[in-house]
């Protein structure tokens, strides 16, 4: 028995108290410590995207400009407002997951900035300019979602809606009059001077809208089907939502001619629906059907065929077809291991080079160090993802968090891949790092997502949901 101040042994009431007493406080604490710790993480990534804009100015013009401040200092702005919006609603969120994003965010900027200078693009027509303000405009969309959605079960409510939603924003840009295509893919929607990709939006939705899809109906899709060559494969009758889904895939790359879009919406799907099952039967008859269709597609469809000649021989055509894929896998090998140096390469002379083409120019003037420091950066993303999935009280949280995550891996994969060669070149955008408005909302929304789960992760009891 442990004893008082005064030396006379404590009462298991004055212990209980005691404990209770530390408790509390450690309570209190706690939260404090984790956003002191996010707001230090957050200035720190901030200080590394003005640095990396000043040593860009200093190399090409030999002196710091103003031309990024107006618009730097909302974005600074936006970003500190969701740190003590995330303090008010969210004390107890993850506190790595926004300092990541900024830093990305922040580089991304940088990068652009200096593509800007060597193509002479000034003012509102650079796309840099745009690029900070959709990042303020991204966040606040954030700030609305963390502070709106105040538990993320509610989500759980409309799956069925959110699903109704995925599917009518993939339908817009098919529509006479507003669907518009770009780069050979018909996945933007105009109205007036202002575009989007809703298919961006639709990821999101899809997440939520699978996530209690297969809480309700997981049991009839793990319910034991026939073996084969030592697996367990489902039965016939309970292949319906994958063959959907696959047909729904296909679909999106037959009539808006996007391959990244269809393999990052099936492998979202397939990852979801191993995480319910716990059975890799899913993913090889999913990764077989996939394939299979893709192949058929190759000698089908031109543009596919186009895609898949470039990836296998692109030094047939390098000055046409696979110009950009040449001139980007030329960038990161002039590159090398540290990089030319901000405002020393030629980053510039690969096509799209602020938005497809954003990590081939990062891997120029930042080297094969600096690529590895942005997808350490992903890793951890993800990795924060899944541990919030995995920690999540109840069983749609588990879910969401992971599927979340995935989007962020599928996605970074797919565009890594597809610019080094792994993979057949598709037309993703790195998160947070490219040029681009709609992929800033949507990777926004998603760590609001992930802010207000890991939230829930630490103040909610277990919770288990039943269909």
């Amino acid at each position: 028995m442990s004893k008082s101040k005064t030396g006379e042994p404590r009462t298991f009431e004055q212990t209980r108290t005691s404990e209770t007493v530390l408790q509390r406080i450690t309570a209190i604490r706690a939260p404090r410590l984790l956003r002191g710790l996010e707001l230090a993480l957050v200035l720190f990534a901030l200080a590394i995207g003005v640095a990396a804009v000043v040593i860009t100015d200093l190399t090409l013009s030999g002196k710091p400009s103003t031309t990024l401040l107006p618009t730097g200092i909302l974005f600074v702005v936006a970003v500190l407002g969701l740190h003590f919006t995330v303090r008010w609603v969210a004390p107890d969120a993850d506190p790595l997951i926004m300092p990541i994003a900024v830093f990305l965010n922040s580089l991304g900027i940088a990068m652009i900035y200096r593509i800007d200078l060597a193509k002479k693009l000034t003012g509102w027509d650079s796309f840099s300019v745009k690029q900070l303000v959709w990042s303020a405009i991204a966040i606040v969309a954030a700030i609305v979602v963390i502070a709106v959605i105040r538990n993320h079960l509610v989500l759980f409510r409309y799956t069925y809606l959110t699903g109704l939603a995925a599917v009518v924003l993939l339908l817009l840009p098919m529509l006479p009059g507003i669907g518009i295509e770009r780069g050979g893919a018909r996945v933007w929607i105009q109205l007036g001077s202002f575009t989007f990709q809703p298919g961006e939006i639709a990821k999101i939705l899809l997440a939520v809208c699978l996530s209690g899809y297969l809480i309700r109906n997981r049991e009839a899709l793990s319910m034991v089907g026939r073996k084969f060559a030592g697996i367990r494969f489902p039965r016939g009758r309970d292949l319906g939502p994958l063959l959907l889904f696959w047909l729904a895939a296909m679909s999106v790359l037959v009539f808006q001619r996007d391959l990244g879009t269809s393999l990052l919406y099936f492998g979202l799907f397939l990852s979801l629906l191993y995480l319910a099952t716990g059975r890799i039967g899913w993913i090889i008859l999913g990764g077989g059907l996939f394939l299979a269709g893709g192949l058929i597609a190759s000698q089908t469809l031109a543009y596919v065929h186009k895609r898949f000649a470039n990836w296998l021989d692109p030094f047939a055509d390098p000055q046409g077809a696979s110009y950009q894929l040449v001139q980007g896998l030329f960038g990161m090998a002039n590159g090398g291991m540290t990089g030319t140096g901000l405002g020393q390469g030629f980053p510039q002379d690969t096509p799209v080079s602020e938005s497809d083409y954003i990590i081939p120019s990062l891997g120029e003037e930042l080297g094969l160090i600096g690529l590895f420091v942005v997808l350490a950066a992903y890793l951890l993303l993800v990795g924060r993802a899944l541990r919030i999935g995995f920690a999540a009280q109840d069983d749609f949280g588990k879910l969401l968090g992971a599927g979340l995550g995935f989007a962020f891996a599928l996605q970074v994969f797919v565009v890594v891949g597809g610019v080094t060669r792994v993979i057949p070149l598709t037309g993703l955008t790195a998160p947070f790092l490219a040029a681009g408005g709609s992929a800033l909302v949507s990777s926004w929304i998603i760590v609001a997502l992930l802010l207000r789960l890991s939230n829930s992760v630490r103040n909610r009891p277990k919770l288990v949901i039943r269909a």
